[in-house]
């Protein structure tokens, strides 16, 4: 073994003893990520402290991308522990956390969550299809078989049975897995609907089906899908996309637009029949488990029967529990602290 070998060997193992120590200095469980899975989390770590046997877990708001971003910046108290994602993790990201050094993570698949696009109770109802709100929010659509800048104002000049209002909607930034997720499940389906953008070349499709407009009608509201609610509540007439977590949360000032005539409801996300559904995940660093204090017990709590199964207080607040087959698939990789393997993309 050459003396480089042996002074890389010593310098790996510093480094490793450095971030343990740096992780047992840490005493609280520190989490970031998705503003849909935050409510979730949060809920669970009120439980968890109520216990009064560890510190109160840290939750932060920082939207899915953002909470990538921190979550693999690397192993050691100075990274948190968890971070909530209203998608699965991407490639891009996953190589990121390898890169930095963290390479043992378990994917934990909470259970699933509808996008809504809603307004204030007392404003216009609407019910939709995938292909209108793809015209009414993307920066190009097609007019009379041309591909042109968005020339829609309101949403009855779309369609003349829509309400005679302006577009207004207030959405997620593009770190946002919300966003990413309105992306695919509404704005790339509806745009499949027009002959002239379908026979644009590859690059140039994906241009055009995932760019929202930027003319005022479509408004980035931040990460804070609260905020969305206060707009909305001030303004009958515009509408906000957010998960149905915070639709079910604000029934009492806020309605959920039907689209393709399924209105978003616990049942029709449950039953497949509402098609703007998605999975919802956290993402643990298998490295802190041993290190910081609670966290096992944290994950136990967040897996647990009462918690995000039928009846459990996180259905309580919106969400769609697995099925008893994919939860116990869960609590076993949690158990086992099983690795996740690189995303397809």
């Amino acid at each position: 073994m050459t003396i480089r070998t042996l002074a890389g060997l010593a310098l790996g193992t510093a480094l490793a003893l450095v971030g343990q120590a740096q992780a047992q200095s840490r005493d609280n469980i520190q989490i970031v990520g998705s503003s849909t899975v935050f409510p979730y989390t949060q809920a669970v770590a009120e439980q968890f402290a109520n216990a009064g046997t560890f510190k109160a877990p840290v939750v932060e708001s920082t939207g899915t991308g953002g909470g990538m971003q921190i979550f693999c910046g690397g192993v050691g108290a100075q990274t948190p522990d968890i971070t909530g994602a209203s998608r699965a993790m991407k490639k891009s990201e996953f190589d990121l956390c390898a890169k930095n050094g963290v390479t043992n993570v378990t994917e934990i698949l909470l259970g699933y969550d509808a996008l809504s696009l809603s307004n204030a109770q007392g404003g216009p109802d609407l019910s939709v299809t995938k292909a209108q709100l793809f015209q009414a929010l993307a920066a190009e659509v097609e007019v009379d078989g041309k591909v042109v800048a968005n020339p829609y104002n309101t949403w009855n000049e779309i369609d003349a049975s829509l309400p005679a209002e302006p577009i207004l909607v207030y959405g997620p930034p593009p770190t946002s897995g919300t966003r990413d997720a309105w992306v695919e499940l509404v704005m790339q389906a509806g745009c499949k609907e027009f002959p002239a953008i379908k026979a644009l070349d590859k690059d140039r499709n994906k241009e055009v089906c995932d760019r929202m407009r930027t003319d005022g009608k479509f408004v980035e509201a931040g990460e804070n899908d609260n905020l969305i609610v206060q707009r909305l509540a001030a303004d009958p007439k515009a509408f906000g996309i957010f998960g149905y977590s915070f639709l079910f949360e604000n029934q009492d000032k806020l309605k959920g637009a039907a689209i393709g005539g399924v209105s978003p409801s616990e049942e029709t996300v449950k039953s497949g029949d509402y098609g703007v559904s998605r999975p919802l995940f956290i993402y643990v660093k298998n490295d802190h488990r041993t290190a910081i204090p609670g966290l096992n017990e944290f994950l136990t709590e967040y897996v647990s029967e009462g918690a995000m199964g039928t009846g459990g207080y996180l259905e309580e607040r919106g969400l769609v529990p697995l099925s008893e087959e994919e939860a116990a698939k869960v609590r076993d990789a949690v158990t086992n602290s099983t690795a996740m393997t690189a995303p397809a993309s």
